[in-house]
C-alpha cells in the first residue's frame, strides 16, 4: 500500500467539478446550436427575425385582423363604414369566386367542370400513393382515357365517325394533296423554259404517287362508304375499327399461341370506349358546345399547366435521347429543335401560335385558340425538359449500358428498363422545378385573350360595384395563395418521391 500511495500515477484528491454540458436538445438547445452559435449566425438570426416581423405581421394584419368578412358591395369595405382601417375585402372574393374558378363558363353547364375536376382527382390520387396497386391501369386511364373524356366534357360536341372514318379522311386528304402538288409542278414545267422538263417530270412522278396512294386506299374508302350507309355510323365505325385493330394486335403478338392476351385487352378497351360514347351521347351530338373563349379562371390554369406538364415529358425524353443519338440527322434535328425553342420567349411562342399560325394554315383548316396555345406551351416546355433529362442521362455510368449489352438486352430495353429510370431519378428536382415554373407561367396566356386565374382576378377589378382601395391587393393575395398551395404541394411531393427512390443511398 505504501508503494501505491507514493506512486505518481494515483490521484489522492478529488477532481474539481466541471461545468454541466451544453444542452443540445429542446428549444434552448436548438436556439443555442442553430441560431446563436456564432457571431455571424447571431446577426443572420436577428436580420431574419426583423424581416419576418416586417413582412408576416403586416400580412396577417391585412388578411385577418383588419379584414372585412361580410358585405354585399363596396360600401362594406370602406373605412368610414367599417369604423377602422380596412384590410382584405373578402366579400369581393366571395362574390367573384365562381368567376375565379370557371371564368365565363355558362352557369348551367358548370357541373361539367366540377365532374372533370372530380375525375382528375379520383384518377390522380391513386397514382400518387405508392402502396396502391394497379398503377398500369390507373396510368392508362389518367393519361389516355381521361384527356378524351375531359375534352368532350368541357368543350362538348359529339362524334360523326371513328378510326376508319378518320384514317380514310386523312389518307384521302394526303392523296388529294399529293395529286394537286403534281398538277402544279406540271403546270409550272409547261410555263418554264429552263427547268421546265425537270419540273414536268417531277410533277408526273408526284402525280403518279398520288394516283397510287388513291388506289391503295380504295378498299378503305369503300369500307368508309359502307359504314356511313348504316343508321348509326359511329357504332358501325367503332365495331369495324375494333375488329381491324384487335386482329392486327392478335397477329403481331403471336397469333393463336400467345396473342390472346392482346386480343382481350383490345376488346376490353374498345368496349370501354363504347360505354363512354353511350353514356355521354357522343353518337347523338353529345353535350352542348361551350366555346373555349368562355373558359377562364382556375379551369384554364389547370388545363394549360397539366396539359403542358404531361405532354412535355414524352417530348423531352424523345429530344434528350435524340440529342445523344449516334444518327447525325436525328441528333441535328434534336439540337436545332431544342436550341430554337429555348432561344424564343414564351410570350413570342404564344403570340405566334395564336395570331400568326392561322395565316400559314389552309383556309378550311382551323385550330381552336386554346389548342394552339397548348401546342406552343407543350413544345416550349418539352425543349427545357429535354435538357434536364439529358443531364440525368449523362450522370449514368457507361458500365450500366455495357452490362445490359453483355446480357443481350436491346437498346430499347436498356433505355427503358435501366438507363432512363435512373436518369429520371437523378433529375427529379430539376423536373419539378420546371413543372412549377410552367404552372406559374400559365399567367402569360392572358396576352392572347385567354383568362387564366390571374387574368380572371385582374378582370374582376373592373367591376365598379367592388371598387375599393384594398380590392386589388385582396384579389392578388387570393391568387397568390392558390398558386402557393399548388406549387408547394408539388415541391413537397417531389421531395417525398426523391427520398423514397434514393432510400438506398441513406
Amino acid at each position: 500500500m505504501g508503494d501505491l500511495a507514493t506512486s505518481p500515477f494515483v490521484r489522492l484528491e478529488l477532481i474539481p467539478e466541471r461545468a454541466a454540458p451544453v444542452k443540445v436538445t429542446g428549444v434552448v438547445g436548438f436556439l443555442r446550436t442553430r441560431l446563436f452559435n456564432s457571431p455571424t449566425n447571431i446577426l443572420l438570426t436577428i436580420a431574419s427575425a426583423l424581416l419576418l416581423w416586417f413582412t408576416i405581421v403586416p400580412a396577417v394584419k391585412f388578411l385577418l385582423i383588419d379584414a372585412v368578412w361580410s358585405g354585399k358591395d363596396r360600401t362594406a369595405c370602406l373605412a368610414q363604414n367599417a369604423g377602422h382601417t380596412v384590410g382584405a375585402c373578402w366579400p369581393f372574393i366571395q362574390a367573384k369566386f365562381a368567376q375565379f374558378i370557371y371564368g365565363f363558363y355558362p352557369e348551367p353547364e358548370r357541373w361539367r367542370v366540377n365532374l372533370t375536376f372530380l375525375l382528375a382527382a379520383l384518377l390522380l390520387l391513386p397514382l400518387l400513393i405508392p402502396r396502391l396497386s394497379a398503377k398500369g391501369l390507373n396510368a392508362g386511364l389518367f393519361f389516355v382515357a381521361f384527356p378524351v373524356v375531359a375534352f368532350f366534357l368541357l368543350l362538348g360536341g359529339g362524334l360523326t365517325g371513328f378510326g376508319v372514318s378518320w384514317t380514310a379522311g386523312a389518307l384521302s386528304g394526303f392523296a388529294d394533296g399529293v395529286s394537286e402538288l403534281g398538277q402544279k409542278l406540271s403546270r409550272a414545267g409547261e410555263a418554264t423554259a429552263v427547268i421546265g422538263p425537270l419540273l414536268l417530270l417531277l410533277g408526273k412522278l408526284v402525280g403518279l404517287v398520288g394516283w397510287a396512294t388513291s388506289g391503295l386506299i380504295w378498299p378503305l374508302l369503300w369500307l368508309n362508304g359502307q359504314i356511313h350507309a348504316f343508321a348509326r355510323p359511329v357504332w358501325a365505325d367503332l365495331a369495324a375499327t375494333a375488329v381491324v385493330v384487335s386482329l392486327i394486335l392478335f397477329i403481331l403478338n403471336g397469333g393463336i399461341r400467345t396473342g390472346w392476351r392482346a386480343l382481350v385487352v383490345s376488346v376490353a378497351t374498345f368496349a370501354g370506349i363504347g360505354i363512354v360514347i353511350a353514356v355521354m351521347g357522343l353518337d347523338r351530338g353529345g353535350l352542348p358546345i361551350v366555346d373555349s373563349g368562355l373558359w377562364g379562371g382556375l379551369l384554364v390554369t389547370l388545363v394549360v399547366s397539366v396539359t403542358g406538364i404531361v405532354s412535355s415529358m414524352p417530348i423531352g425524353i424523345a429530344l434528350a435521347l435524340g440529342r445523344r443519338s449516334t444518327i447525325p440527322l436525328v441528333r441535328f434535328f434534336s439540337v436545332v429543335f431544342i436550341e430554337f425553342w429555348r432561344g424564343v420567349p414564351l410570350i413570342t411562342v404564344l403570340f405566334f401560335a395564336t395570331y400568326m399560325l392561322p395565316l400559314f394554315l389552309p383556309g378550311n383548316f382551323k385550330i381552336d385558340g386554346l389548342v394552339r396555345a397548348l401546342i406552343g406551351i407543350a413544345l416550349f416546355s418539352g425543349a427545357y425538359i429535354a435538357e434536364v433529362i439529358r443531364g440525368g442521362l449523362q450522370a449514368i455510368p457507361r458500365g450500366q449500358s455495357e452490362a445490359a449489352n453483355a446480357i443481350g438486352l436491346s437498346w430499347w430495353k436498356t433505355t427503358g428498363l435501366i438507363v432512363m429510370p435512373q436518369a429520371l431519378r437523378h433529375v427529379i428536382p430539376g423536373l419539378v422545378n420546371s413543372f412549377i415554373g410552367l404552372f406559374k407561367d400559365t399567367s402569360l396566356v392572358s396576352i392572347v385573350a385567354l383568362f387564366d386565374l390571374l387574368g380572371s382576378v385582374h378582370a374582376a377589378f373592373a367591376d365598379p360595384v367592388w371598387a375599393t382601395p384594398t380590392t386589388l391587393f385582396t384579389g392578388f393575395a387570393f391568387a397568390g395563395m392558390i398558386y402557393f398551395v399548388f406549387c408547394f404541394g408539388m415541391s413537397r411531393y417531389s421531395l417525398f418521391v426523391e427520398n423514397r427512390l434514393n432510400a438506398h443511398r441513406t
